[in-house]
Order: structure tokens, then C-alpha cells, then sequence
């Protein structure tokens, strides 16, 4: 029996219309789905009218259920890999299940299923010449985080980084100490109805995020010397 094909499969990072064809069709086609959240699947699932098995596997369950998907690619099974939103394995699970499955069964498919994805669409609307740049992901909250942020205010390159909503404003504390002059871009809540890009110095965003008392959903920051 051949093996089997796993397809790593992009998600809206909120609006469920950005999902593509291709990745419909996937997610209709396929065998099973594994996902980061069950529930964050249903709800795209069901909005499609699509029916599939779904069963969870994150980054705490991605060894061992990375034996359960490569079993399902031995039977010939087509698997589909999604994450909460965007794309697996940036600053998401993925990564360690398709490393897994390279290893232990080279002649599955691999497949990616290109869309959404919170790093590029906060570059595409943030006005900066970003062919080059320097993306971190989740700084470390505690053991490495200066020297992350010693590193960014170094860097000659646009720096991009996530941050969620509790920890914005000690990273523009942060920043304001290391890269004062620097030029900070915000992308909050892309693709959904309460979008906002914010652009300014460390210490004028801080203020403006400060003023509005609640901030929700994760952050896209970009930092550029100019």
C-alpha cells in the first residue's frame, strides 16, 4: 500500500472568508483533520458545512500524537494538519509532527497549503521595504527576553515579533528603553471587524494603548530604525 500524504493546511487568522480553495477542498477530501484546538476547527468546519473526524494535537501532544499520524500515512490515509489561525509551524505547532514524519516515513507527501498568515499580512500594510527582516516570533517572558531586546534594538533589519494583549505594553517599556527613537508598527486584530495599525515611537503607542484601558487580541509589532 502507498503511503499516505499529510497536508499542512493555512487557516484565517480571523476572517473565515480568507480560507482558499485548495484548502476547502483539503479539508473536505481528507481522511481526518488534526488540529492545534478541536474547537477552532468546528467552527470553520461548520461554517463550510464540512463533517470530518477532528482530533487535537498541540504542542503538548505533538510527539505522541505524531506516532498516531504517521500510523494513519502508513494505512494511505490523507491527514490534514491545521493550527488556531494562519499557518502551522510559524510560531505554531507543526514543525516537530513534519520533521517526524520525514523521519520515520520519507516516501509520505508533504504537502503545503499556502494562506494566511499574521507576519505577512501586518508587512503588506505597514509601509516599510520589508526584502529583508528579522522575525522572532514569541520573545521568551522571562530567562533571554533582554537579550532578545538588546538584539532587536540592534538589529539593522526590521525586527517582527508577536506579543499578546497582557504583555504589550511592558515590551513597549522595554522598547522604549533600548530603541527610543525607533519606528514601532501595530497590527492588532487582523482580517476582523476591529482591525488597527498603530504607528509611532515605543513610548506614543504606549500612551495610546494605555488611553484605550482594554486592548484585545494578539499583537504583530514591527520595529524599524526609521
Amino acid at each position: 500500500m502507498a503511503a499516505g500524504k499529510l497536508s499542512i493546511v493555512a487557516t484565517p487568522i480571523g476572517n473565515l472568508g480568507d480560507i482558499t480553495f485548495r484548502g476547502l477542498w483539503n479539508l473536505k477530501e481528507c481522511t481526518v483533520v488534526y488540529a492545534e484546538d478541536t474547537r477552532v476547527i468546528l467552527k470553520l468546519l461548520n461554517h463550510y458545512g464540512l463533517r470530518k473526524s477532528v482530533f487535537r494535537l498541540d504542542a503538548a501532544t505533538e510527539g505522541k500524537k505524531g506516532n498516531e499520524v504517521i500510523e494513519r500515512l502508513e494505512k494511505g490515509e490523507h491527514v490534514v494538519y491545521v493550527t488556531d489561525a494562519g499557518t502551522p509551524g510559524i510560531s505554531d505547532p507543526g514543525a516537530r509532527l513534519v520533521a517526524a514524519v520525514r523521519e520515520a516515513l520519507p516516501e509520505a507527501k508533504i504537502e503545503a497549503i499556502p494562506g494566511p498568515s499574521a507576519l505577512t499580512a501586518a508587512l503588506s500594510i505597514a509601509g516599510l521595504q520589508s526584502d529583508e527582516f528579522l522575525f522572532l516570533g514569541f520573545l521568551p517572558h522571562k530567562k533571554g527576553r533582554q537579550t532578545a531586546i538588546k538584539k532587536i534594538a540592534a538589529s539593522e533589519y526590521p525586527v517582527v515579533l508577536y506579543e499578546s494583549p497582557h504583555r504589550i505594553l511592558k515590551l513597549l517599556k522595554e522598547l522604549d528603553a533600548a530603541a527610543p527613537k525607533s519606528r514601532v508598527t501595530i497590527a492588532r486584530e487582523l482580517t476582523k471587524i476591529h482591525e488597527e495599525v498603530l504607528v509611532g515611537s515605543p513610548a506614543e503607542l504606549s500612551r495610546q494603548l494605555q488611553a484605550k484601558k482594554a486592548v484585545r487580541g494578539e499583537f504583530v509589532v514591527i520595529l524599524s530604525r526609521s
